[in-house]
């Protein structure tokens, strides 16, 4: 192990410290023992520039698809393509409606203490969709959200723009790799709402982009071929769809296609901060999941509660064994 592990090693030791550690062997485990990991990302982890520590566990083979939400997959990329171009806040809890309304008309978009410059960032990021979308409606193809940026990255165009290390890109070490990606309601993302205003303008037909169910039809196929009888690990990051989309696919499976033997998630590991509540999703504990068949008793259970820009890129760290 290297510096970081052996200072998690020596210094966490109690509550969600040990939990994180405890966590991260198993999933170690897990991985040297031939199982597939699942790695969701919900909230604004690519704007938190999470990349930097997911983008190495992507290259190292530590895990095997993510499922994410349309927002970190687009914020990945525009942080890569205008970087020099956000506006960090420190002091953003002290900002009135005013200073909010000003941010807007200078260009920003908040998530929390970054500001996101929009025609930077999204708008430089739409002008390349918007000739791959073209092209693919007019030769008839359909392709999932993700693959329209796959295409964009591996061609190379947006090369000349990057203003980062593009090794801190993991939307860009996913595309090298083609690794498999879920993006549940994409549509909710910035890049989804301009693509329905092409639609809305009759300039293209939303048929062109495949939709959340053929993300779940390709989904069960992938975890059918993928499982075998170990299952496949789940890690968390966050709550939201981007989590609760991709673990159903096991009870669909089993309950609704009445499959048999089909193997649970062999690995469960949340960070979250919602606090555990009533009717959340996010704050449910993972002991819930056993009741929709998505988990079992014996299933290795975590649930570290803590801010996850924090917390995931020590547990990546321990994975890689830093």
């Amino acid at each position: 192990m290297g510096p970081i592990s052996n200072f998690m090693e020596h210094h966490f030791r109690h509550f969600n410290a040990a939990t994180l550690v405890d966590a991260a062997k198993v999933y170690k485990a897990q991985v040297e023992g031939g199982h597939k990991m699942m790695v969701t990302l919900a909230g604004a982890m690519s704007s938190a520039e999470l990349g930097i520590s997911l983008a190495e566990m992507i290259r190292k083979d530590k895990l095997a698809i993510i499922s994410c939400t349309g927002a970190n997959l687009e914020e990945d990329v525009m942080n890569l393509v205008a970087y020099n171009s956000y506006k960090r806040i420190p002091n953003y809890r002290d900002l009135s409606p005013r200073d909010e309304e000003e941010l807007l008309k200078q260009g920003f978009n908040r998530v929390t203490d970054t500001c996101i410059p929009e025609e930077e960032a999204f708008r430089k990021l739409q002008k390349h969709l918007i000739k791959h979308w073209r092209e693919a409606e007019e030769k008839g193809e359909r392709l999932f959200p993700h693959e329209f940026l796959y295409r964009v990255l591996l061609s190379g165009e947006l090369d000349s723009s990057f203003e980062t290390d593009e090794k801190n890109s993991w939307v860009l070490a996913a595309a090298k790799k083609n690794l498999p990606l879920i993006v549940p309601g994409w549509e909710d993302s910035t890049i989804g709402n301009i693509f329905a205003s092409y639609c809305l303008k009759g300039e293209l037909s939303s048929s062109t982009m495949k939709s959340g169910i053929e993300y779940m039809v390709w989904l069960a196929k992938w975890y059918q071929g993928q499982a075998d009888k170990k299952g496949v690990g789940f890690f968390q990051i966050g709550g939201g769809i981007a989590g609760d989309f991709p673990i159903c696919v096991v009870p669909m499976l089993a309950q609704d296609l009445e499959m048999e033997d089909v193997p649970y998630w062999s690995y469960f590991c949340q960070i979250s901060d919602s606090t555990t509540s009533y009717g959340s999703y996010s704050g449910a504990v993972p002991n819930e999941k056993i009741t929709w068949g998505k988990l079992e008793a014996s299933t290795p259970k975590y649930i570290i509660e803590s801010d996850a820009s924090i917390v995931a890129p020590l547990f990546f760290s321990y994975v890689l064994g830093e």
